[in-house]
């Protein structure tokens, strides 16, 4: 069960998760760069677009969902809320960044990612609006 001490802890673990993720896509990048010797672009070479898209898009959503949750803790928002969007975030993006790595068409992961991602926005958009009044 949370409780009061988890105060400006929630926040952290789930931007500390989500840097992690894209430290990890990045080096999926490097890696990609390396094996097909590109230093620049992508050379039309699809693995090496899908990693480059993946992090790519990791880097579009991640960070501004990441502010909402720091600025909702900073209301003092209950730290469950807090957890509940990072958790979804971060489902989103490691299920989008799967099923763009391994397709670069339509998946039903990289689908599912885009709907939690989404689903992850609205509601901490809500919490914030909620919790701006109170």
């Amino acid at each position: 069960m949370l409780t009061e001490s988890t105060f400006g802890h929630a926040a952290a673990l789930w931007v500390g998760l989500n840097l992690l993720l894209l430290l990890v896509l990045s080096l999926l990048v490097v890696r990609q760069r390396q094996k097909h010797k590109v230093a620049l672009g992508d050379d039309g070479i699809p693995e090496l677009a899908q990693a480059i898209r993946a992090q790519g898009n990791a880097v579009e959503y991640i960070p501004a969902a990441l502010i909402g949750l720091v600025v909702l803790e900073g209301t003092g928002a209950p730290g469950v809320l807090i957890h509940i969007g990072g958790l979804i975030l971060l489902l989103g993006r490691v299920a989008h960044a799967i099923g763009l790595s391994n397709s670069g068409g339509i998946s039903m992961l990289r689908t599912g990612g885009v709907v939690l991602t989404w689903l992850a926005y609205i509601f901490i958009i809500a919490s914030c609006l909620f919790f701006s009044i109170g």
